[in-house]
């Protein structure tokens, strides 16, 4: 069992080796010219205003935390996409289209919840 997973650890180990040795070869064997220009903070070509330690509205971690829910929507649904198509030929494809219309319509309730209540409103 354990002999599947050899493999695996060699490509990890080989990807770590080389990730390591490629960013401490750029940083050794690079060239390396700063100047008063390239360490100046950058912020959109304009100065910055204000300090970095600023606080941000609890709506742009709401709608951050959101953005992430509907992602992971997709993640859900693209494996259904691939074996829908087996499915079908096998006899269940209508329970299992019942199903994904379940849980999109469970998405889109939370979906018009948060635009209910005004989650996604940047006044």
């Amino acid at each position: 069992m354990s002999e599947a997973y050899v493999p695996i650890l060699i490509a990890l180990l080989i990807g770590t080796v080389l990730g390591l040795l490629f960013t401490l070869g750029s940083r050794f064997f690079g060239p390396n010219r700063p100047t008063g220009q390239k360490n100046s903070v950058y912020e959109c070509g304009s100065p910055p205003v204000g300090g970095a330690h600023q606080r941000f509205s609890v709506k742009f971690y709401l709608v951050a935390v959101l953005f992430i829910l509907f992602d992971l929507e997709a993640v859900f649904i693209y494996p259904w996409a691939v074996v829908f198509k087996d499915f079908l030929v096998s006899g269940a494809g209508w329970y299992i289209l019942m199903e994904m219309a379940f849980f999109i319509g469970i998405l889109f309730l939370g979906w018009y919840y948060v635009l209910k209540r005004g989650a996604l409103d940047w006044d």
